[in-house]
């Protein structure tokens, strides 16, 4: 099972409380992670990737075992660690100020 940590913005969205869990097939990717979120929230379909692309949003970045995984092949095998569940997917909002 797979802890995803999405914002606060798209939880809402979703309707969801805290992180949410996917099982996807190994090797797990980013790709399938977010494949399986769409399927189970259609209400996030076009809100992490664009649909007709399928690239992430640019105001959207990725984590993996506090690494920014945001340019990475989304079809590179995530870490044990987080294929496992002890560590988490991020995916967060974009910081922006002046």
């Amino acid at each position: 099972m797979i802890r995803v940590a999405l914002p606060l913005q798209l939880r809402e969205l979703a309707r969801l409380e805290g992180d949410l869990e996917v099982d996807v097939p190994p090797p797990a990717s980013v790709r399938a992670v977010l494949d399986e979120i769409e399927r189970r929230y259609p209400s996030l379909l076009g809100t992490i990737r664009d649909e007709a692309t399928g690239q992430r949003r640019a105001f959207l970045r990725f984590f993996v075992c506090n690494e920014d995984w945001s340019m990475e092949s989304p079809d590179a095998p995530l870490p044990a660690a987080v294929a496992s569940g002890v560590e988490p997917l991020l995916i967060v909002g974009a910081v922006s100020g002046g």
